[in-house]
């Protein structure tokens, strides 16, 4: 055994202080499956709603993670805090890096989340905070694409598929520019959803091919008001409430749905894998007049693509284990773009116009 594997291990068995996993639930990711393996039958049957249809059978798998239910679990070791992102203040993390993996512990719930060496562990109150075990799942589903080849982009990603072709197209923009809002609106007009959040992309002998992550998207309660086919979304006591409001007071408001898509769309509107034919970044402002769209060249805007480009985070380990190893610059990401039509949406804020664009790009172009 590894001098990693070793303290990976000790440390794992440290923290799970004798709790059997015996409930098992499997994800099938399109190519990445998933065992997760818990004390909590509550959890797994959370899990299992949540996931939906890429809930699978028993079968060989990928990436086999552990979640144990428990109170939060005391860290002998020294954590360091995660400086918050830009922009933001509150620490959410402190952490500790190891000989061949890393652990985190979430400040304000104590979840503990050890990973390395094959090791996939979360500690904690897991019931109380379903959201980050599913993060933690698709954390590691991030992290398998990445180490084989695809470039992570900050982005949701809609496609359409017409005559057995299907077409994709990728959403991307600058802090709350309403790339969900826009990925539901496209989807009311027919598309399929491919991501909300975070897409892999990765080229192809032909062209570029881009894969979802399977988590849910989460909308405000202004996208909600204003998509028909996201009535149910909100409850009726809280709707009654957010129609008082007016303008930006609605759309500012922090207040987040999860939007289950077979409920408001239908089944099957759900896949994780398209081509990508284009990427949209929406670089708008509320109340600047007339939108305009346009085609522009990845190369000649460098200044677009910080909008694409996604940083991999504290969850991410590279796959030698390098601790020397950073984020892609501004180069690689230009190359992959270049790839693809880039379109560039200015002016004023106008979700119907992008979307009547995007489902005609994704149909005709």
């Amino acid at each position: 055994m590894s001098p990693g594997r070793y303290v990976i291990s000790t440390i794992a068995d440290m923290l799970s202080g004798g709790l059997l996993a015996s409930h098992e639930l499997y994800l099938d990711l399109g190519d990445c499956r998933i065992r997760l393996c818990s004390n909590s039958p509550e959890l797994v049957a959370q899990l299992d709603g949540y996931f939906g249809s890429f809930v699978a059978g028993p079968g060989p798998v990928d990436v086999t993670i552990t979640a144990l239910e428990a109170a939060s679990p005391s860290v002998p070791l020294d954590l360091q805090v995660k400086e918050p992102d830009p922009g933001k203040d509150k620490v959410k993390e402190e952490y500790t890096d190891l000989p061949g993996g890393r652990l985190v512990r979430k400040v304000l719930t104590g979840m503990v989340f050890l990973f390395g060496q094959d090791v996939n562990l979360a500690v904690g109150p897991c019931g109380e905070n379903p959201n980050q075990i599913v993060n933690f799942i698709n954390n590691r589903y991030i992290e398998h694409k990445m180490n084989r080849g695809c470039l992570l982009g900050h982005s949701a990603a809609v496609a359409h598929l017409k005559d057995g072709r299907m077409r994709g197209l990728a959403l991307a923009g600058f802090s709350g520019a309403g790339k969900s809002t826009l990925a539901m609106h496209v989807m009311s007009r027919g598309a399929l959803f491919v991501s909300n959040d975070r897409l892999l992309v990765r080229e192809n002998s032909t062209a570029l091919s881009m894969f979802g992550v399977a988590k849910l998207p989460r909308i405000n309660p202004g996208t909600a008001l204003n998509n028909p086919h996201l009535a149910g979304v909100v409850p009726h006591e809280e709707r009654e409430r957010f129609l008082e409001l007016e303008g930006d007071d609605l759309w500012d408001l922090e207040h987040k749905y999860d939007v289950f898509l077979d409920k408001c769309f239908g089944d099957g509107r759900f896949v994780l894998s398209a081509p990508m034919h284009g990427l949209v970044v929406l670089n708008w402002q509320r109340g600047a007049g007339e939108s305009s769209i346009r085609f522009v060249k990845a190369a000649e805007r460098p200044d677009l693509l910080p909008a694409f480009m996604k940083a991999a985070g504290l969850f991410y380990l590279p796959p030698d284990g390098s601790d020397t190893w950073s984020d892609p610059g501004l180069e690689p990401y230009t190359a992959l773009l270049s790839r693809c039509d880039l379109v560039e949406i200015t002016g004023g804020v106008d979700f119907d116009r992008a979307a009547d664009f995007c489902i005609e790009y994704l149909l005709h172009r």
